[in-house]
C-alpha cells in the first residue's frame, strides 16, 4: 500500500497531497511502534548508543551511506540521486532527566547516572521520540520517491541537544568538511500547539541563551555590628534591581531581551553577615549586539555596586556561553509556508511567534548554511480547551506531563517534512 500510494505520487498541483498523506497514514503503524521503543528507551545526552544505532540501522537499511560516531553518537545517513541541491534533515535524539508521571501508552520507566553519577529517572519531555520518528519516516518516504527528486539528501541525528553541545561536536568532527555542506538545513519540532497544525516563524525565532555566574566580595562579621563590615549581599540587592535596566533603559524594546536572576546564595545564619554572595543569572536574546550589551552591563553595574560599597574586592563575573539565537531564512519560510500548506492545508500553517527559549540548531545557521526550523503542533484541541477554560497552562515540554497527542502529531510531521525537503531538493 505503501508503495501504491508512493507510485500515485505526483508533483503536479492536486495529485501530491494526497499521496503523501495516503503513504503516511500506511506507514503509520510502523511508526508508531518505533515511536513507542524510543520513548520507553530514551537515553541522556551524550548517552544515547542505543539511541544512534537504532537511528542508523533505519538509515542503512534505506539505502543511505551512513556514518556512525560523528562528534559523539552523531549519525549522518547521505543519499546521493543526481546533481542538485544538498538538503540537510536533522533530528536531536537525546532525552531529559524528568520522571514520566503519565500513565500512557509506553511510558518511560528508565533511569540513569548524569554528568554528577547520580541516578535520575529519564523522559523524552522535549518531544525528541517525535523528532525521530518523523525523521525516520520522511527518510523513507523520499528514499522511496527518488524519481520525484534530484541532488543529496542528507539525514543527520544529532546527540546532546539539551545543553551538551551535540551540534557545535558534530561540525567540529567535519560534518560539513567530510560531509556534503548542505545549501539548505531543516529540522521539526513539537509545540503545545494544536496537534495537526505547522507553526513558521520568519527572522529570529528561538534566543541566544548565557548564562552568568556573579560572586560578590564582602567582609563578614556580627549582625549587631553592620559598621565592622561590608554587607556582599546588599550589594547583591542593589546589582539585582540595577541590572534589570540594562533591559527597561538602556535596551530598546523593539529588541527583545530577558535577565533573570535565578538564585542567590549567601550568609549561614540571622545574626551573620557573609563574606560573600553566589548568584546565577540567565540572558536571553535574539541580536548579537543586545547579547553583548547586557553581558558586558553585567559585568559594569557589579563593579560599579562593588566599589560603590567599598568591597575588599572587585567581584568575579564568569560568562557560560550557551546557545546562538536561532535565525529562519524568510525566503525559506516564504517557499515553506506555500509547500507545507499545499501538503496539509493552508488553513493548518500557521504564523508562529518567536520564542525566548534556544535550540542548538543555531549553529548550522552560523557555519554558513540556510535554516529553518518547522514547528508542529502535539496537543489536543480539547486539551487545550479545557485548559483555557480551567485558567491553568496547557502541558509544556520539558515537563513531566508532555504527552503528544500522538498520530495527528506524527502525521502532520512527516507530511510537513517531506513536503519541505521535495521543496528544496531539485526537480528530475
Amino acid at each position: 500500500m505503501i508503495l501504491s500510494a508512493l507510485a500515485a505520487l505526483s508533483l503536479a498541483a492536486g495529485g501530491a497531497p494526497d499521496a503523501l498523506k495516503s503513504a503516511t497514514d500506511a506507514m503509520y503503524p510502523q511508526l508508531e511502534t518505533l515511536y513507542c521503543d524510543l520513548h520507553q528507551h530514551p537515553e541522556l545526552s551524550l548517552q544515547e548508543a542505543k539511541t544512534s544505532a537504532k537511528m542508523a540501522a533505519k538509515l542503512k537499511a534505506l539505502g543511505f551511506e551512513v556514518t556512525e560516531k560523528v562528534g559523539g553518537y552523531g549519525v549522518v545517513g547521505v543519499m546521493k540521486n543526481g546533481a542538485g541541491p544538498t538538503v540537510m534533515l536533522r533530528t536531536d535524539m537525546d532525552a531529559l532527566p524528568v520522571k514520566e508521571v503519565q500513565p500512557v501508552k509506553c511510558a518511560s520507566k528508565e533511569t540513569a547516572k548524569d554528568a554528577t553519577g547520580a541516578v535520575v529517572p529519564v523522559m523524552h519531555a522535549c518531544g525528541h521520540d517525535v523528532h525521530m520518528t518523523t525523521w525516520v519516516g520522511t527518510a523513507t518516504l523520499l528514499a522511496k520517491m527518488k524519481d520525484q527528486w534530484k541532488g543529496t539528501l542528507m539525514m543527520v541525528g544529532q546527540p546532546a541537544e539539551e545543553g551538551g553541545g551535540g551540534a557545535a561536536s558534530m561540525l567540529k568532527a567535519g560534518l560539513f568538511t567530510k560531509f556534503p555542506k548542505p545549501d539548505v538545513a531543516l529540522m521539526v519540532h513539537d509545540m503545545p500547539n494544536p496537534s495537526g497544525t505547522v507553526a513558521l516563524v520568519s527572522g529570529y525565532a528561538l534566543a541566544a541563551v548565557d548564562a552568568v555566574n556573579v560572586t560578590f566580595y564582602g567582609r563578614g562579621g556580627h549582625g549587631s555590628a553592620p559598621e565592622r563590615t561590608v554587607d556582599p549581599i546588599v550589594i547583591a540587592a542593589r546589582a539585582i534591581l540595577a541590572w534589570q535596566t540594562l533591559v527597561s533603559r538602556e535596551n530598546s524594546p523593539f529588541d527583545p531581551a530577558v535577565l533573570t536572576v535565578g538564585s542567590i546564595h549567601g550568609g549561614t545564619k540571622h545574626n551573620i553577615i557573609p563574606d560573600e554572595v553566589k548568584l546565577q543569572i540567565t540572558v536571553r536574546s535574539y541580536r548579537e549586539e543586545v547579547r553583548k550589551h547586557i553581558l558586558e552591563g553585567i559585568e559594569r553595574i557589579a563593579k560599579a555596586e562593588a566599589m560603590g560599597a567599598n568591597a575588599p574586592k572587585p567581584p568575579l563575573v564568569e560568562v557560560e556561553a550557551g546557545n546562538y539565537a536561532t535565525y529562519n531564512e524568510p525566503e525559506l519560510i516564504a517557499r515553506l509556508k506555500t509547500a507545507i500548506g499545499a501538503a496539509v492545508g493552508p488553513e493548518r500553517v500557521l504564523d508562529g511567534k518567536p520564542l525566548m527559549a534556544a535550540e542548538d540548531f543555531s549553529e548550522y545557521g552560523r557555519a554558513g548554511v540556510k535554516t529553518a526550523m518547522i514547528w508542529v503542533g502535539g496537543v489536543d484541541v480539547k486539551t487545550l480547551e479545557a485548559a483555557k477554560a480551567a485558567g491553568i497552562p496547557p502541558p509544556g515540554l520539558h515537563s513531566s506531563s508532555w504527552e503528544p497527542d500522538r498520530e495527528p502529531t506524527i502525521k502532520t510531521a512527516v507530511v510537513s517534512f517531506t513536503a519541505a525537503a521535495l521543496e528544496f531538493l531539485g526537480k528530475p
